[in-house]
């Protein structure tokens, strides 16, 4: 079986990381050839003969002469190269196919299809980029021979507006890595950057969708009832204009040197972060499946979590949720865990036990399954 991967929008952060757990989980004595088109920033795996990175030579990083490119040299690629399974984990399949060549897409960004979210976007670039893909997006799973979803609530939504029934599709929710697992029941060492006063943590960019601004007054509200100084820390690289709003705010609650935004943060830092918090916080209004949420279910600290679907489905009953519109209701939640202990140990040992859900290896091994399965000409819908 000869996979072409086109992961040429793979730039940065979940996608990358999507990749490189499906590389990681591919069996060691699989006779797949991958050959990957991926930008130069996303590093092969190391004693991976059977996957290959194939050079180009258009400027692919930028979005038209990537859709140009795709168009023109990429179906004459699949021919070629015989290839049998396109998979286009960025959610566009923009290359007609040759007829023997079988397609598979994965659905992993929910905003072009949440015009709440959209909306809060300013009129030019951003909301017209969003419109587009949710034409795309749509299109390219209606057309995929297999469509892979992260959640059941981003399939039960795209069964509904699609305008005819997809092809096959499987739900395979993202997994967590292993390096954010408490293995012997002892933290990560503690950084020394980390305030010694305690804090909660927010990890997540900085963007329109993902409520810092709310929390930000959640937090202060909560603060002002117990003049304590635990800190608040937000993670995450930034929207330019979201993060001014988001710094205009901590500035006029008076809460410079109380909360800190503390930019991006290296994944491979990140479990400590996570593991020495009081409390871990995610207040985003639109996902389809949150690696933040499971990344904190697995620190074995309490989760405060969006009420917005998905994040029930994977939270289950081991977080405690808010309104995430709401800094009233956010206070309360936080009040309710830090003021009673016995709580806030049953819900550090939930959180970790539902983490067990969720495991990297085993959703990149469903993936290759899967594929596998289409190739052999027995892929249908799961349930």
């Amino acid at each position: 079986m000869r996979v072409l991967i086109n992961a040429f929008s793979a730039r940065r952060g979940g996608g990358q990381t999507y990749l490189l757990n499906l590389f990681d989980g591919l069996p060691m004595d699989s006779d797949a050839e991958i050959i990957l088109l991926a930008p130069e920033s996303l590093r092969l795996p190391e004693e991976r003969r059977n996957v290959t990175r194939l050079a180009v030579s258009l400027p692919v990083e930028n979005p038209v002469t990537r859709a140009i490119w795709e168009k023109v040299e990429l179906p004459r690629l699949l021919r070629e190269l015989r290839v049998d399974i396109l998979f286009c984990p960025g959610g566009i399949i923009g290359a007609r196919t040759p007829i023997d060549c079988k397609t598979v897409t994965a659905f992993r960004n929910m905003i072009p299809f949440d015009l709440t979210q959209r909306r809060k976007y300013p009129l030019w670039y951003p909301r017209i980029r969003n419109w587009i893909l949710h034409r795309l997006m749509l299109r390219s799973m209606m057309q995929a021979d297999l469509v892979i979803f992260v959640s059941e609530y981003a399939r039960n939504l795209i069964e509904i507006i699609a305008d005819s029934p997809l092809k096959a599709t499987v739900v395979i929710p993202h997994g967590i890595d292993q390096r954010f697992r408490i293995t012997d029941g002892t933290k990560v060492a503690r950084p020394g950057w980390l305030p010694e006063e305690g804090y909660f943590l927010y990890v997540s960019i900085l963007d329109v969708y993902k409520g810092q601004v709310e929390v930000v007054r959640g937090f202060a509200k909560w603060k002002r009832r117990r003049h304590t100084r635990v800190k608040l820390i937000l993670a995450g690289p930034e929207n330019p204009q979201y993060g001014r709003r988001v710094r205009a705010e901590i500035e006029r609650l008076g809460l410079i040197g109380d909360v800190i935004v503390a930019g991006s943060i290296p994944y491979q830092a990140l479990p400590a972060v996570y593991q020495h918090a009081i409390v871990n916080i995610f207040a985003s209004e639109c996902e389809n499946c949150p690696n933040i949420l499971l990344e904190a279910l697995a620190a074995g600290r309490p989760v405060v979590v969006s009420d917005r679907q998905p994040m029930p489905e994977f939270g289950g009953d081991a977080v405690m949720y808010f309104d995430p519109t709401a800094p009233d209701d956010l206070a309360e939640k936080l009040a309710l865990i830090v003021d009673d202990p016995d709580r806030m140990t049953e819900l550090s040992k939930s959180a970790r036990e539902r983490s067990f859900q969720f495991d990297a290896g085993r959703a990149a091994a469903q993936t290759w399954d899967a594929i596998a399965k289409l190739h052999q000409g027995g892929c249908q819908s799961a349930r």
